[in-house]
């Protein structure tokens, strides 16, 4: 179900270090009345990322939930923000300026309006498309250059219906490409950590069409 970029993304130049470190944030709201919110998509895959791969609980740090642990020899980090999806960027950008982590190593779980249900895109840099969560990020962080992990959960059909639609969990039919999804999503993110944001897409659309 997920689609592909027809064109290879041309990705910036990562800035040398002897121990890189990455930085993985899901966007979403805090609190048990929004978690299983379509607006919390991000929260769900960095969630299953660090299930997936073992990271230690989460613990309380940078105004979020956070976690350290390593993902195919890459030392990564965990972000959920409980700062509320309007102000995700002040705690994004505490994590970044304290471990010095540039935004080409910088990854944005989050939901996209525009495209259909599991769908997946990877983009590096570019507009808001009227995301509060990636304009609070842009604000924080000085620049809107930054990796962009687009999680399809379709659009209402309708701007007026679009708040209470993203505030509203996801149905039980929707279920059916929700568990693969994000089980996929984290199975593949050592293609990102590798630079590989193509593949990772494309395993991603594979892996799901034959769910």
């Amino acid at each position: 179900m997920v689609g592909i970029l027809k064109k290879m993304l041309v990705r910036p130049a990562r800035s040398s270090s002897d121990t890189p470190i990455f930085l993985f944030v899901g966007l979403g709201n805090p609190g048990d009345e929004y978690l299983s919110h379509r607006h919390n998509i991000g929260f769900m895959a960095v969630d299953r990322i660090a299930g997936r791969h073992r990271f230690p609980p989460f613990r309380s740090k940078f105004q979020g939930d956070f976690s350290e642990g390593m993902i195919d020899g890459h030392k990564v980090c965990l972000l959920k923000p409980r700062t509320f999806m309007n102000n995700s960027g002040s705690s994004a950008a505490a994590a970044a300026k304290f471990y010095k982590i540039p935004p080409e190593r910088f990854y944005i779980f989050h939901d996209e309006l525009d495209l259909e249900p599991g769908k997946l895109r990877v983009k590096y840099g570019g507009g808001l498309a009227g995301h509060n969560g990636l304009r609070s990020l842009k604000a924080h962080l000085g620049t809107p250059d930054f990796w962009r992990v687009r999680l399809g959960i379709g659009h209402p059909g309708d701007k007026n219906k679009v708040s209470s639609y993203v505030l509203s969990n996801f149905s039980k039919a929707e279920e059916a490409w929700l568990a693969p999804f994000l089980d996929s999503i984290a199975g593949h993110c050592p293609d990102l950590l590798a630079g590989r944001e193509n593949d990772f897409m494309t395993k991603i659309a594979e892996e799901t069409r034959s769910a």
